[in-house]
């Protein structure tokens, strides 16, 4: 069985953040486009609570229009745990 390919991300983080720059990493790693963005740079917290109502950490990571999580989730869906 083939494994599914994902083609881009977006990644919303926050800086000195070990799981926003494993997230980017394992995006480079497996051929993940990604956009990288940062709060504070790019947004801010009430963009976050609006966009990610449910979201206790960083980073928050979309999948091809997905939400699929943080760091952990993002690397249980592309199988590499």
């Amino acid at each position: 069985m083939m494994k599914k390919t994902y083609k881009n991300a977006e990644i919303y983080g926050k800086p000195n953040c070990p799981h926003c720059d494993n997230a980017k990493h394992l995006c480079r790693k497996v051929g993940i486009e990604y956009l990288y963005k940062e709060l504070g740079t790019d947004f801010d917290g009430q963009y976050m609570l609006d966009k990610f109502p449910d979201a206790r950490t960083f980073p928050q990571i979309i999948v091809d229009d997905d939400h699929v999580g943080g760091y952990d989730d993002l690397s249980e869906l592309i199988g590499d745990t």
